[in-house]
């Protein structure tokens, strides 16, 4: 294998490493969405509990403040019972006081099931208070592991840029540039070996003229067919298989 070739190889492994680390990278961020979006939604579920007990109790309030309002009415009409000397009125007195009475038994009625709320809800926030506790310290700890990991990777990705600099310095310009333009068309798969007459990169058999010249390992021969770089090492098989 000729020099030229062996430090593009060299030179493409290192591109190949720098797209793997890249493509970790781009994982990162979105894998810390989703963790703060778990710690949001647990936290989300905490803040409805609270705010359903918050409702309830509110309700309670206001049932109270009726029946104040009913026992003052009461009050009211017991006392004009007490005064009045006409039948027909204190009747009538007496029948306002019981409808008061029934509404003031409704709104105890409700008062009960307000209460069972209260407690189902105080439960539910001691679970939802417990669950983002515990998403909580979870997130934290994945959090700080990806940015660590984020770290050593940006870390490990500037060393390589640095690195493939001094591999790319040492390729000749031309043969540089035809790897680059390879790069950008056909992909990081650029430079390959040949196995069996076939192309490594395409899959197409190779004419045998090129067979020769990948042999003879003189300079640098491309593929007739899809254009990248082959070579050829002792160890692969150039007889064609039919």
């Amino acid at each position: 294998m000729i020099q030229t070739v062996e430090k593009l190889l060299i030179l493409q492994e290192r591109d190949r490493r720098i797209r793997r680390v890249e493509g970790e990278l781009v994982h990162i961020e979105p894998a810390q969405q989703m963790l703060r979006a778990k710690a949001a939604a647990a936290q989300g579920e905490l803040d409805q509990a609270k705010g359903r007990l918050r409702q309830t109790e509110a309700s309670r309030d206001g049932l109270e403040l009726e029946v104040k309002a009913k026992k003052a009415l009461i009050a009211k009409y017991s006392l004009q019972q007490f005064q009045t000397r006409k039948n027909e009125e204190y009747r009538a007195l007496a029948h306002e006081i019981e409808v008061c009475k029934e509404a003031i038994f409704k709104i105890e009625d409700q008062q009960i099931a307000l209460m069972e709320q209260a407690e189902a809800a105080q439960k539910e926030i001691l679970r939802a208070t417990q669950g983002a506790e515990e998403m909580g310290k979870q997130v934290a700890g994945q959090l700080a592991q990806l940015g660590a990991r984020e770290q050593r990777l940006k870390e490990e990705l500037a060393g390589l840029h640095a690195n493939r600099q001094e591999l790319a310095a040492a390729v000749a310009e031309n043969a540089r540039a035809r790897y680059e333009r390879l790069v950008r068309s056909k992909g990081e798969k650029v430079v390959v070996g040949v196995e069996h007459g076939v192309c490594g990169g395409c899959h197409m058999r190779l004419p045998p003229q090129l067979l020769v010249e990948c042999q003879a390992e003189k300079g640098i021969v491309t593929c007739s067919n899809c254009g990248r770089i082959v070579y050829y090492t002792a160890d692969m098989d150039l007889a064609i298989v039919d």
